[in-house]
């Protein structure tokens, strides 16, 4: 028989058995509860996120958005953003968040998608890394980047393309990253595909806008009767702001040579191209040309089609040669758009536009010339209207008049009188010959005198490519076809012959520039060489011939050696300005 204690001491374990359960009951109901909340946070931060990222219409700042957002919403320390470029196997654009632009600049130039990055653009799945040396496509870091360890990489998708990818290091606290992390940052990369399409095409759409406002103002300017020169002006600094370019040339075909030249340029450094001669063989802008269509560098600095034809390339990088025209033997020139070092390479989509453009300036051009050929004609027809007028009219007249007086000579018997009327008939007869030949001129062409003094300026310097054993760099600008007179033209072709003869025999150089300009009522030309310079001892007959050309003409011939070596001949003569 048990002690009278032991039922009481029962009935008490029994009491606080429930109290025990209770509490833990309890405890698990309130950590459930919390976690319930720090979900609730956090959907509702993740809400906030998509309405964030989904308000931005601006490409870039969208891509900020959802860099900024990914990095609250997981408590990183670190987030970036890595577009992937054209070719699919490098990033083309990167963005960042949680590091300061002064230890970026230290750090030196974005990554291109090696490493643990490369990784998530060869295979595009979530990757989450609690050590990130540990993987095997690991490779380290480079002088100052901050350190890092946890990882988590999740894929952005456009339409089922990969667009691009986030990239999260190191969660505040020392945490790793865990699967609810992954799951908010794979809810937020789907959000950021949306974004990112809508943004694109508002992109897409202002830039058509601007495309046809440019159409507008170009197509307003040719009905107008806009010159040649000005609606190729508008054309190419329309299409250089449009696609963002830094530079943009226009280069037309000489004739009866194998080369263009530089009609115009504007943007960076625009004087130093214009009227620059680019051959057609082995050049960008000869490329498509020939061939009717348009040609790409993706970097003009490291290519020989444009970095051999002499021309400064320092701070250019991509660039797109587009035919103006349509067919090939139909091509009137070539419009080159050229971007800065470093910046995007021109895409299809952005090209077809330029096409449009391109034709326009074609437009352009044969209106230019249809109204010149008008012009020829009216001038011809009045000539033709003059001298046939001076033939029926006044020669006629003339003529009678004469033959008048020769028959009343006759009948005047002063010698004196009848001296003078012998004197008026021969006034006539030659007058008559003077009236004839003006009709004569009248009725002769113009442009049958041969070729430009353009023309020939190209021709001797491809003649003179074999003996100097490269081929002279050619700068033309002014009207040289038009103010520059016969006769200065053919001493103008024979100093260029003879200087580039005298670098070919005595310079030893590896280089030759020539400049031939009108400006001011003058022809100035300008040909340097980066040989040994003209010796002091050495023959200087070619030189007195060129001196005595200019002193005939009222010009003058000097020469210089400048510090690095070389020589410069700058040959001048003073022309009438049409």
């Amino acid at each position: 028989m048990g002690s009278p204690e032991e039922p009481r001491r029962a009935e008490q374990a029994r009491v606080r058995l429930p109290q025990l359960r209770l509490d833990e009951l309890l405890e698990e109901l309130q950590a459930r509860l919390d976690a319930a909340r720090g979900t609730r946070d956090r959907v509702h931060s993740l809400l906030e996120a998509v309405l964030s990222v989904g308000r931005e219409l601006d490409l870039e700042q969208a891509l900020r958005s959802i860099v900024e957002a990914a990095a609250v919403l997981v408590d990183a320390q670190y987030a970036a953003l890595g577009v992937i470029g054209p070719d699919g196997r490098r990033l083309s654009a990167f963005h960042t968040v949680g590091i300061a632009e002064e230890q970026i600049a230290r750090i030196g130039p974005y990554p291109e998608g090696h490493g643990i990055l490369g990784e998530l653009i060869d295979h595009p799945e979530p990757l989450r890394l609690a050590k990130i040396s540990e993987h095997p496509a690991s490779y380290g870091f480079p002088p100052n980047h901050p350190p890092m360890h946890t990882f988590l990489g999740v894929p952005i998708r456009v339409h089922e393309q990969v667009f691009g990818n986030l990239y999260l290091t190191e969660k505040r606290g020392g945490a790793q990253f865990d699967e609810e992390d992954l799951s908010v940052t794979s809810t937020l990369a789907v959000a950021a595909g949306v974004a990112i399409d809508n943004a694109r095409l508002y992109e897409e759409s202002r830039l058509r806008e601007r495309w046809l406002r440019a159409n507008a103002e170009i197509t307003h300017t040719l009905l107008s009767g806009g010159e040649q020169g000005v609606v190729l002006a508008l054309i190419a600094d329309r299409a250089r702001e449009i696609t963002g370019a830094v530079l943009a040339v226009v280069a037309i075909p000489m004739d009866d040579t194998d080369a263009l030249a530089v009609e115009l340029a504007v943007g960076l450094d625009a004087d130093t191209y214009r009227g620059v001669v680019v051959p057609r063989e082995g050049s960008l802008i000869g490329e498509a040309l020939s061939s009717a269509t348009p040609v790409t560098s993706a970097d003009v600095s490291n290519d020989e089609r444009v970095s051999s034809a002499r021309t400064p390339v320092e701070g250019l990088g991509p660039a797109v040669a587009v035919p103006i025209g349509s067919a090939p033997g139909a091509i009137r020139g070539v419009v080159l758009l050229v971007r800065k070092a470093g910046a995007t390479a021109f895409s299809s989509s952005e090209i077809e536009p330029v096409k449009v453009f391109a034709a326009q300036a074609a437009i352009a051009m044969e209106l230019a010339q249809h109204r010149a050929d008008a012009e020829e004609v009216a001038v011809l027809k009045d000539r033709d209207r003059i001298a046939r007028d001076l033939h029926d009219l006044a020669i006629q007249r003339l003529f009678a008049t004469g033959m008048t007086l020769q028959s009343a000579g006759r009948f005047i018997e002063h010698p004196e009188a009848s001296e003078r009327v012998v004197r008026a008939v021969d006034d006539l007869d030659e007058t008559i010959k003077i009236i004839r030949s003006t009709i004569f001129g009248l009725r002769s062409h113009e442009g049958t005198e041969g070729t430009g003094l353009r023309a020939r300026v190209v021709r001797v310097a491809g003649e003179a490519t074999p003996v100097l054993g490269f081929a002279p760099s050619l700068r033309m600008e002014g009207l040289i076809d038009t103010d520059v007179p016969r006769e200065t033209a053919h001493h103008v072709v024979a100093v260029l012959s003879e200087a580039l003869t005298n670098i070919a025999r005595h310079a030893r150089a590896g280089r030759a520039d020539v400049a031939l300009t009108v400006a001011s009522g003058r022809v100035r030309l300008t040909v340097s060489d980066n040989g040994v310079g003209i010796p002091a001892d050495g023959r200087r007959s070619g030189l007195r011939n060129m001196a005595e050309r200019a002193e005939q003409l009222g010009g003058e011939l000097e020469l210089s050696s400048p510090e690095g070596g070389g020589t410069v001949l700058v040959w001048w003569v003073p022309v009438a300005s049409a």
